[in-house]
């Protein structure tokens, strides 16, 4: 490690690098940089991008044009090899100039600066990003020092300096993953591994490569988690089981080093929380969750009796299993978070009958892989692009369905089925990316608490 430096602002002072990509991830990191002393110049294909940079005083120029590079931050999405470089990055990538994500850049910036803070990783195709917030919660009600990013909030460069006692808890997509060098994560999840992603690694042994990188860095006493309620991750275990680092299995729902015996969260030693108290973490992968966030916080030195008292008061992730309205005795939940099947299974999974509000652009299988949870569906709506292929999906196993078209004309619709069928519950879990209609799933489920509010103003008219 370089010697330390006197002052955070100056940790980059005399390197020059690119940026491509300057929405929620890139314009941060750019700004970042700029302010610990780094040289940056920055692209973004979108022209109102450039000019909401060059706003804020950011250089604009494409990185093929600059000379010196000490390295290229790639926006996650912006793909530097499959399924088809960007032509910027190639054009840089071939004068040898190495690509990194920003969460990297953290790293380096906090140790140059002379600090011994731990990294948390936390990674999977579901739940990780429960998980990261949680772990977040747990750790600042046990008075640690605690800054939470990367893929979930802010982009990992905008978060401030901590000190030797401090934890960064980082969420690490596989996009981020892939970019990983030298980064070490003194403590690591990865929770599952479904299909996903994978246009982006080729295939899904691609996807798990990316995956595990998480773990590539980590050193003599580094804890790693994982997850053995799929096949995948149960082997990716054992792959790492080299004895370079402790091993700790959790499950939601079997027996492992921490898992959930019934709604109880055990280890060892016993219970660690009471998950029915937890009103935050439903069903069988929020138990998962909270083992992986348990066995995470231990690691870090976390006591028992206050990991299950933050449990208790966690307060949950918007547009992740969130009530929002309740009308008439039919109450309104957002999973708009849920863009994939795996993922809107989980939510299918804690209710025994409801109204599914579901579409938007479906991934690979679309909604098929939900069969066994279609029996729970007393009704769908669809919304968006490829509802015209779930109704399809649904028809064929025999579930009423109705394509709504819009969020707007979803909602009314869904709480008149609901009133006449005497279900309890409307769901949005889309199962399927909000691209289509909005900007992202958070404009999506805001959108639906909206509608929502609209119809408890209605009724108590």
């Amino acid at each position: 490690m370089s010697a330390p430096v006197e002052n955070w602002s100056h940790v980059f002072a005399g390197r020059r690098y690119a940026v491509l990509g300057l929405g929620v991830n890139g314009l941060p990191a750019a700004q970042a940089l700029v302010a610990m002393g780094a040289s940056v110049i920055a692209w973004d294909d979108n022209e109102a991008r450039r000019g909401a940079a060059a706003a804020v005083g950011i250089t604009i120029g494409r990185p093929s044009d600059a000379s010196k590079l000490d390295g290229l931050i790639l926006s996650p999405g912006i793909p530097h090899a499959l399924p088809v470089p960007h032509p910027e990055a190639a054009a840089v990538m071939a004068r040898g100039v190495p690509i990194f994500t920003d969460a990297e850049l953290l790293f380096r910036a906090v140790r140059d600066s002379g600090s011994s803070a731990r990294f948390v990783g936390i990674t999977g195709t579901n739940g990780k990003s429960t998980t990261t917030a949680l772990l977040a919660h747990i750790l600042a009600d046990a008075g640690i020092e605690v800054a939470a990013g990367g893929n979930l909030g802010p982009a990992a460069l905008a978060l401030p300096r901590l000190g030797d006692d401090g934890v960064y808890v980082l969420e690490m997509s596989s996009y981020m993953l892939e970019r990983i060098v030298n980064m070490r994560f003194s403590a690591g999840a990865m929770l599952n591994l479904t299909p996903d992603h994978l246009d982006r690694h080729g295939n899904m042994a691609g996807y798990e490569a990316a995956k595990s990188r998480l773990f590539v860095g980590q050193e003599a006493g580094d804890v790693a988690v994982f997850g053995i309620d799929d096949a995948a991750t149960a082997a990716m275990a054992t792959r790492f089981e080299d004895g370079k680092r402790r091993i700790v299995r959790i499950s939601g729902c079997q027996r492992a080093d921490i898992f959930a015996r019934g709604r109880k969260l055990v280890d060892h030693s016993g219970v660690i929380a009471d998950l029915d108290a937890a009103a935050a973490l439903p069903g069988t992968h929020n138990a998962q969750n909270a083992a992986a966030a348990a066995a995470l916080a231990l690691a870090l030195g976390v006591p028992r009796e206050v990991i299950g008292r933050a449990m208790v008061s966690f307060p949950g992730l918007p547009h992740r299993q969130r009530v929002v309205a309740s009308v008439a005795g039919v109450t309104f939940i957002d999973d708009s978070k849920a863009t994939n099947a795996d993922s809107a299974a989980r939510a299918l999974d804690c209710h025994e009958r409801l109204v599914w509000i579901a579409g938007g652009i479906g991934k690979d299988g679309g909604i098929a892989p939900l069969a066994p949870w279609f029996s729970r569906v007393a009704h769908a709506v669809l919304i968006g692009r490829d509802a015209p292929e779930f109704a399809a999906t649904l028809a064929s196993a025999g579930v009423s369905c109705e394509i709504a078209g819009t969020i707007e004309n979803a909602v009314p619709s869904a709480f008149a089925a609901a009133r006449r069928i005497g279900v309890d519950t409307v769901l949005l879990s889309p199962a399927a990316a909000s691209f289509d209609q909005f900007t992202d799933y958070a404009a999506r489920g805001r959108r639906f608490a909206e509608l929502a509010a609209r119809l408890v103003s209605m009724e108590a008219r």
